[in-house]
């Protein structure tokens, strides 16, 4: 075999490569291309999830129930995520995991503490709305019915709960999927292929529809845009928290279709229309959680105007 030259550049050495291989490989990069990554990390992650999965029912006795709310299941299905993540950066991509937006750079605090803000402020405007339009009937506060000392840990279960949450969905989805799609056509695409993706994952949840689906694809766009006018994760991480937070625990809505019996501070019916206010699913599923999204998008572009004039 002839010797390479060490002068010899990448492209040099992949012109021998045949098409096949080309179609595959990024021979300037020497890695997949981006829809081989993204493949071969979805193999990776329900692997490790069967895995998961099979250990759990071995340690349980064969008699694991797994529901969206099970917290040792949430924790982990973080590892899982933060392993097959770690692994698809340091073998598929070839790049630093941090470099995906996670790095504590200048102002990262602000983003994620606004996100979590930003989650709320949109959660009090959707109850505010459907309490003043006669769609919604409060019926009390957690402490009518139980001490601060009883409120303390499923409260404290809670918050942990939608942080690991908010974590593991972002850095898969706005993290992984996103950036690598990016990366491989453009982020116009990126951004709508992962927002379709995400509207679908949740189209099993219980009282799900083809509209709580869109509804959650748009919510997908939001945390998009929180990735886009900061070029990080915080504030995708803090939003999907305090989304998550404030609907269920705080203001007590289901989240995503899940979580109607679970502890709330406020307690509350819903009976207006469910295509305004989303019914049993939540208000991702209705006009109010929609019109809340596009507020949204529009407070996370003034937060990049604002980052941008303080230099933050």
């Amino acid at each position: 075999m002839e010797p390479v030259s060490p002068n010899e550049s990448s492209r040099d050495r992949a012109k021998p490569r045949g098409r096949l291989y080309r179609a595959f490989v990024n021979p300037e990069e020497r890695r997949l291309r981006a829809g081989g990554r993204i493949f071969c990390f979805s193999v990776l992650y329900l692997a490790l999830m069967a895995v998961e999965i099979t250990l759990a029912l071995i340690l349980s006795g064969g008699e694991l129930l797994i529901t969206s709310f099970s917290l040792s299941f949430i924790v982990a299905n973080l590892a899982v995520t933060l392993l097959a993540v770690w692994l698809a950066r340091r073998f598929l991509d070839r790049r630093p995991f941090l470099d995906l937006g996670l790095r504590p750079e200048r102002g990262w605090w602000a983003d994620l503490f606004f996100g979590a803000a930003l989650g709320g402020v949109l959660m009090a405007g959707i109850y505010l709305v459907e309490w003043a339009a006669g769609w919604l009937a409060f019926s009390g506060f957690a402490w009518d019915a139980m001490d601060w000392g009883q409120l303390l840990l499923p409260f404290a279960v809670a918050f942990f709960l939608y942080v690991v949450v908010g974590i593991n969905e972002e850095l898969m989805m706005r993290g992984y999927v996103m950036q690598n799609l990016a990366a491989g056509l453009n982020m116009f695409w990126a951004v709508f292929i992962s927002s379709a993706v995400f509207g679908l994952m949740h189209l099993g949840n219980p009282h799900a529809s083809w509209l709580s689906s869109l509804n959650i694809a748009v919510v997908g766009v939001l945390l998009a845009a929180g990735y886009l006018v900061t070029r990080s994760l915080w504030l995708p991480i803090g939003l999907h928290f305090g989304w998550n937070f404030f609907q269920g625990t705080v203001f007590g809505f289901p989240v995503s279709g899940v979580g109607a019996d679970a502890f709330h501070l406020i307690r509350q019916t819903v009976a207006g229309p469910e295509w305004v206010t989303g019914g049993s699913f939540g208000p991702e599923a209705g006009l109010t959680g929609l019109a809340a999204e596009i507020v949204g998008i529009a407070l996370i572009w003034l937060w990049g105007r604002a980052r941008e004039r303080f230099d933050v």
